[in-house]
């Protein structure tokens, strides 16, 4: 006869963990440029540089900022295993409302790529990269979307991760662009490396977690098989 013990609620199953609040942290400074930006656009003190791009045509810039914070916030907190197995109703809602956001987000990059005038110091490179993972980003969220419509819940995480580890590019980028700009100087090319080095890594590690992810099941799928035959025998 075996006896089940009561099990108490491990620090991961009663808080969202370090992940959540690492990710936000990664956005403050998009986050608040961004904000002061708003402030900017609202009739308040200029405290960015000038952008004539911008005044001229603020609504893209508008959504893109109204829409990129929240989904960053709140897309940092679907990637806590605890919060989504303690309130699936709220991951679900939220999730709902992230593709939204998510959307507004990528194509209102596009939109800016595409017909504002080009940024002054970035060159051709910077063009395609903005096209490129702004694209990545858009197909991402609806692949995952389409995906959990059909139950397929790893893809569906699968490309939700990838999307958001494009939208949090401008996160990293702070710290590419600034790193190329010490070892490289100032210049169109060492700009727009930097520009894409962002996004690159920040694929790269939502690639390696997906992977780990796999493994794990795989992992968890075959233990289970040798306890049901160890049981049955």
């Amino acid at each position: 006869m075996t006896n089940s013990a009561a099990t108490r609620p491990t620090r991961s199953t009663r808080s969202p963990g370090w992940v959540p609040f690492a990710l936000v942290a990664l956005v403050l400074v998009p986050a608040v440029s961004g904000s002061l930006r708003l402030v900017e656009l609202a009739g308040g003190p200029h405290l960015m540089p000038a952008n004539p791009r911008i005044t001229a045509s603020p609504v893209p810039v508008v959504v893109h900022i109204v829409c990129a914070v929240p989904y960053a916030v709140l897309g940092a907190f679907q990637f806590s295993a605890a919060l989504r197995r303690r309130r699936p109703g709220w991951h679900w809602v939220a999730g709902r409302g992230l593709v939204g956001l998510g959307l507004a987000v990528a194509f209102s990059a596009l939109w800016m790529t595409l017909f504002y005038t080009r940024q002054p110091g970035t060159g051709e490179l910077a063009y395609l990269f903005r096209l490129a993972f702004g694209s990545g980003m858009a197909a991402s969220i609806i692949l995952g979307f389409t995906a959990i419509r059909r139950g397929e819940v790893a893809r569906h995480r699968a490309w939700m991760t990838r999307a958001y580890a494009l939208a949090l590019g401008a996160g990293t980028q702070v710290f590419t662009l600034g790193i190329g700009k010490a070892l490289f100087g100032t210049s169109e090319l060492t700009f727009d490396l930097s520009l894409g080095a962002g996004w690159v890594i920040n694929l790269a590690v939502a690639e390696n977690l997906i992977r780990r992810r796999g493994s794990s099941r795989t992992t968890s799928r075959r233990t289970i098989r040798a306890t049901a035959k160890v049981g049955s025998s």
